[in-house]
């Protein structure tokens, strides 16, 4: 099925595709041939697909803005793939409509936006403290725009964005390799290392059980030269439905150009190795790994392209394509060697492989050992913070206590929760009986009293 990165191909200028001609995905053209050409049927697009640019949106939808301008997607078809690689193309960004330069204006913003973020995000991981961040310093190290502008995109840009993709586009091939040569190392770590796990008798016994599988994935029919006259008459046989006696190169090339813009990109290629790679894999057998398949599809397609794409702008012409069609080559080609001929890699690079594993092992230990101590520490905080937030607790409430025992005390009303008073109603007091013994006691003091002499009694002489 087509990947989405292949479907927006299908709709951009040749010139285009110099930026966007890489592999990012596995596919297979849809022509399902039987005796005739069949519709092609639109596919649903994969998600996510790209070109494996970390700056691949931001390059598509600069692309896109500017095949909405009828003077430059003139010009743009026009020119060749020097006109395009030396910056020639992008002096004609001064003459294009003014919506779409405002519109390329908004989006190198968001692209500066976005780096800035991805700058920050590296600077935290690597716990980088700075308090004053010069962006414009470390924007430098992108080189696919210009960082002393950031609010236009002008000519500059445009400039820097088709060299920067040309020269990132030349090296992703390469980087790939590098990729898979790592993939297979880590493979042969991952057997070495469960085969050291077990007992002599198992060990002995799973070795036997990998060697079979392995040999399973050789015994596979003859893998036809890429590009060769023989792989060639297969998919017009297998794929195509025809006749291989009537094979015709110029047909050949028309059928398999399914975008029909005049040239076979790197994807269209691919797609025609797709028959001699099910030789080999199988995603249903155990023994055979998809990784090595899509290897194998990338070695197929750049030994096509080293033979055949004589101007090295990564797309097949007609003409160059018919031209490699007359060499000995084409008739006559070397036996194609699998990738299960010889190992990716070489036991000194498996060495110092695991060498930097381990260092990355011992690392990631370290970090793991820091971590659970600054884990035990903020826990140990956080008991800390907690009893100390009980004691505080405790304290309100004593305080609180005693601010509505202390009114009570001093005779004044009880407080309420938020400090109001409190007033209770006063019990009426007990009647008190008057005690009589008083009185009854001064009246018998005063009976026993002697009585007053009479007034003006006569002296006794």
């Amino acid at each position: 099925m087509p990947s989405e990165q292949h479907q927006r191909r299908m709709n951009l200028n040749p010139g285009w595709l110099l930026l966007l001609s890489i592999a990012a995905g596995v596919w297979s053209v849809p022509i399902d041939r039987n005796g005739g050409i069949q519709e092609v049927k639109e596919e649903v697009p994969e998600e996510n697909a790209d070109t494996g640019l970390y700056y691949d949106r931001y390059l598509r939808e600069v692309i896109e803005v500017l095949e909405t301008d009828p003077h430059f997607r003139e010009k743009l078809q026009t020119a060749n793939t020097e006109d395009i690689k030396n910056g020639r193309l992008s002096k004609e960004l001064d003459l294009v409509g003014h919506h779409v330069r405002t519109r390329l204006d908004e989006l190198k913003r968001q692209e500066v936006s976005r780096l800035r973020m991805l700058l920050k995000a590296k600077l935290d991981s690597t716990n980088t403290q700075s308090l004053q961040m010069d962006h414009a310093s470390l924007l430098k190290q992108f080189e696919h725009l210009d960082p002393h502008n950031q609010n236009t995109f002008e000519a500059k840009d445009l400039e820097l964005l088709i060299s920067t993709a040309t020269k990132d586009l030349e090296n992703y091939d390469a980087e790939r390799h590098e990729e898979f040569k790592r993939y297979e190392m880590l493979k042969e770590h991952e057997r070495r290392e469960y085969l050291k796990g077990l007992d002599l008798e198992k060990r002995e016994k799973e070795e036997k059980r990998l060697q079979e599988l392995q040999d399973k994935h050789r015994q596979h029919p003859k893998v036809n030269a890429p590009g060769s006259v023989a792989q060639l008459r297969e998919v017009w046989k297998e794929t195509d439905g025809l006749d291989p006696q009537e094979f015709n190169p110029k047909t050949f090339f028309k059928l398999h150009d399914t975008n029909e813009d005049g040239v076979l990109d790197e994807q269209e290629l691919e797609a025609l190795f797709t028959k001699e790679l099910e030789k080999v894999y199988d995603p249903k057998n155990e023994e055979d790994d998809m990784m090595e398949m899509e290897e194998e599809r990338l070695r197929m397609r750049e030994h096509v392209m080293k033979n055949v794409d004589t101007n090295k702008d990564r797309l097949v012409s007609v003409e160059e394509f018919l031209k490699s069609t007359e060499k000995r080559d084409f008739h006559n080609p070397r036996e194609w060697e699998t990738l299960d001929t010889k190992p990716a890699y070489t036991e000194e690079e498996l060495q110092r492989f695991e060498t930097e594993l381990r260092d990355k092992e011992e690392e990631l230990k370290r970090r793991a050992e820091t971590l659970r101590q600054e884990q035990d520490l903020l826990n140990e905080r956080g008991k800390a913070l907690e009893a100390q937030k009980k004691e505080y607790q405790q304290a309100v409430l004593e305080m609180s206590q005693r601010q509505k025992e202390q009114p009570a005390a001093d005779g004044q009303p009880p407080a309420g929760p938020n400090g109001e008073l409190q007033f209770q109603p006063q019990a009426p007091k007990p009647e008190v009986k008057e005690d009589k013994a008083p009185a009854e006691q001064e009246v018998q003091v005063q009976n026993n009293l002697p009585a007053e002499p009479p007034q003006n009694l006569p002296l006794e002489t």
